[in-house]
């Protein structure tokens, strides 16, 4: 896999790719460089900062997703988590079949390696805190904030 690092508001962002798709996409303490940027990181980190000013709400860069099948479902579940809505683990477990499964659904979403774009920061306890970000709360709470305050916008 090679990468490019961009900086962004919560300090750099590593973008991963292989084979014409994004396969990573997430915070990092490396440093920033040039080195390994291309049109298709580039398109990705654009989308991302869109996303970040509140100019975007869905992505279209490719992006490739390698897990099991049961986190392949979980993600699918994550993407369909409309824009400034939250769900809990356990609604996500009920939604792929399995309503036990809040813990595993958990460590799908801990396995994501496609950072907003799989917006597993919409994922909530059940008593609606904020838990298990790999990138952080503070960063989890800020892009939550985000999409609540753009959907008030709209309305």
């Amino acid at each position: 896999m090679s990468s490019a690092i961009y900086p962004f508001p919560f300090g750099r962002l590593k973008i991963g790719y292989e084979g014409g798709a994004v396969t990573l996409l997430k915070r990092t303490d490396e440093p920033a460089g040039c080195e390994g940027r291309t049109p298709l990181t580039d398109l990705a980190f654009g989308q991302i900062s869109e996303y970040l000013e509140g100019r975007r709400r869905e992505f279209d860069f490719p992006y490739l997703l390698r897990g099991t099948e049961f986190q392949q479902k979980v993600w699918r579940a994550l993407c369909a988590i409309p824009y400034g809505e939250t769900r809990t683990y356990g609604e996500i477990a009920a939604a792929v079949g399995n309503p036990r499964a809040a813990r595993a659904v958990g460590m799908a979403n801990h396995e994501n390696k496609i950072l907003i774009a799989v917006p597993c920061h919409r994922v909530i306890g059940a008593d609606g805190s904020l838990v298990g970000y790999g990138s952080g709360l503070d960063m989890k709470q800020a892009l939550l904030r985000l999409e609540k305050e753009s959907v008030q916008r709209e309305n």
